[in-house]
């Protein structure tokens, strides 16, 4: 496979998820502002937070309030990690590639892309916000669904899985250092029924709180971070995500499970493997924050050296490129 059509498929996953990540965090703000005794702003700084957005939103529209994250991380063309400039760059990367994907899958694509932008040309005022934030939510399962259903499980859609589980995992990672820290130091409310309104708000960002229930029972600080964390069952949990995007990153290669032949591989797999016996009461004695800043490095290097093994043009004596958390267009 070309290196270029493997890195459009691979990033205009990441995109998709990336656009469905951000529609999850807004909507449960939105809904959790209902539930708040003093529905406040303040509650809107840490999202931006959790996206890494943070500077490039200060610099631009200064103090956070509920208009100016909902346009900055939904509408903004100027962010490139909005849903309207993630669905654009989706939108163009599956353009590339049209003889290799379904053409179901352009045309859900391309149906939620022209739906996201007729909803940025209406603005905030002119839409249901949280119909919206659903739609952005159940377009994106519908095209990982067609995904699944209409494309050979073949090297290319493993690339597309590949991308889709690592920015998932990675916004997994970031909601929930953002917001078990603001709950966290939020002493007052702990044992109250806010504070239980604030965690199982954190599950249902990432559509755990039914799976966790079950799980679990009651709702608890640990629970909550031991699930989202090292559950290697719940899809949307770090480790389950971590491991899927092992495997197929080992169907790629055709390396087997347990060794490596790429950097990639060996620190994907060093990763999954550290989550595997892991144990939550050492993680939170240690300090969660650390642990957590620790993983979203150690996926950044994981993205990097799958870009340099994949997708780099090699040259001799040419400096070496990292992926980051944005595209990075190969030839």
């Amino acid at each position: 496979m070309l290196s270029r059509v493997a890195d459009s498929i691979y990033w205009m996953s990441r995109y998709v998820e990336r656009a469905e990540n951000v529609a999850r965090f807004i909507d449960v703000n939105l809904q959790l502002m209902l539930d708040s005794p003093s529905g406040q702003d303040q509650q809107w700084e840490p999202l931006v937070a959790t996206t890494g957005d943070h500077e490039s939103f200060s610099e631009r529209f200064g103090t956070p309030t509920q208009q100016k994250v909902i346009h900055f991380l939904a509408f903004d063309p100027e962010n490139p990690n909005s849903i309207v400039a993630c669905l654009r760059a989706a939108r163009e990367n599956a353009r590339t590639v049209r003889e290799i994907i379904s053409s179901e899958m352009w045309l859900q694509l391309n149906k939620f892309y022209l739906r996201v932008n007729e909803a940025a040309a209406a603005g905030e005022a002119g839409i249901e916000l949280h119909e919206f934030f659903t739609e952005v939510k159940l377009a994106s399962h519908l095209f990982s669904g067609i995904t699944d259903a209409t494309m050979t499980h073949g090297e290319a859609w493993h690339f597309g899985r590949l991308g889709r589980l690592l920015e998932r995992a990675d916004k997994t990672s970031r909601i929930l250092d953002v917001k078990y820290f603001i709950l966290l130091r939020s002493v007052a409310d702990v044992g109250t029924p806010f504070d239980d309104i604030q965690w199982a708000a954190m599950l249902r960002s990432a559509s755990a709180f039914e799976m966790y229930r079950k799980r679990h029972g009651r709702i608890s600080p640990k629970g909550v971070v031991e699930f989202l964390l090292l559950d290697r069952e719940f899809p949307r949990a770090i480790h389950s995500c971590l491991l899927g995007a092992r495997n197929s990153l080992h169907a790629i290669s055709g390396t087997p499970l347990g060794t490596f032949r790429h950097s990639s591989e060996k620190l994907l797999g060093q990763l999954a493997s550290e989550l595997s016996y892991a144990a939550i009461d050492e993680i939170m004695n240690a300090g969660l924050h650390e642990y957590l800043d620790g993983l979203q490095t150690q996926m950044n290097q994981v993205s990097a050296g799958i870009y340099e093994t994949f997708f780099a043009f090699k040259m001799p004596q040419r400096p070496r490129k990292s992926s980051g958390q944005t595209q990075t267009t190969a030839p």
